[in-house]
């Protein structure tokens, strides 16, 4: 892709969405940082345009309908449209939490972020992707959202929850579903690994650095790349 070539990462101040923006920005991608604090999404910024990247701050809370209305017309005043979205704002939710435990309310947090933002984000941009000549959606998923992996005998996934792992298999099938829709743009999901974070207690094995590269790849499909699917840094990922 070119250096002319707009990107906004959701949820990017830290962890493996900085590193998506900041992966992208040595692409020579002029990258958004999606944050939900104005301060900290400012300061992310900062630190990459330090790091040579082309980065501006977008103030970005996928919940609220205003704030979401907000960063289109911010990318719609600055650039006129969006080549990348990568949606990788997301919530853990109460861990460990067994389905028989798990409550309306507990549900309703998670998918509100995990699911229905990533609607909500998506459906608001689609008029600035559709300017764009080669547009491009991620969607961050995980092994987790994997049904057969998680039913695959010998495959160890950890904790069984009721919340977040469902709530990534909804954003799978939601993502298959645009990719119906949606044919002139390429839109996947991205598993990231077991990623050491604030996320996840810096429990993972892997880096940041390391799980923002199958979204960076994604992000960047040549013309002739996958859509629908899903995938990790080694190739296709059963549903």
């Amino acid at each position: 892709m070119s250096e002319q070539t707009i990107a906004l990462v959701t949820g990017a101040n830290k962890g493996i969405g900085y590193e998506i923006a900041a992966g992208l920005g040595a692409l020579g991608i002029s990258v958004g940082v999606g944050s939900r604090n104005r301060e900290r999404g400012e300061e992310a910024a900062a630190k990459l345009r330090a790091n040579g990247v082309d980065a501006f701050a977008v103030p970005l809370d996928v919940t609220d309908d205003e704030s979401v209305a907000s960063a289109v017309a911010l990318l719609d005043e600055r650039f006129g449209r969006l080549d990348v979205l990568v949606n990788n704002a997301g919530i853990a939710g109460p861990w460990p939490m067994a389905p028989s435990v798990a409550t309306a309310a507990s549900l309703r947090e998670v998918l509100e972020t995990n699911v229905i933002g990533v609607v909500r984000v998506t459906n608001a941009m689609l008029p600035l992707l559709g300017r764009s000549a080669r547009p491009r959606i991620v969607n961050q998923s995980s092994h987790l959202s994997s049904l057969t992996l998680q039913t695959t005998p010998g495959v160890e996934l950890g904790d069984v929850n009721g919340v977040y792992t469902p709530s990534k298999t909804f954003l799978n099938a939601i993502t298959v579903q645009y990719a119906k829709e949606l044919t002139g743009i390429k839109i996947n999901g991205a598993c990231p690994g077991y990623v050491a974070t604030e996320f996840n207690g810096f429990q993972g094995h892997e880096t940041p650095e390391d799980g923002a590269r199958i979204a960076i790849r994604l992000a960047t499909l040549p013309d002739d790349g996958p859509t629908g699917g899903l995938f990790d840094h080694a190739g296709t990922v059963p549903w």
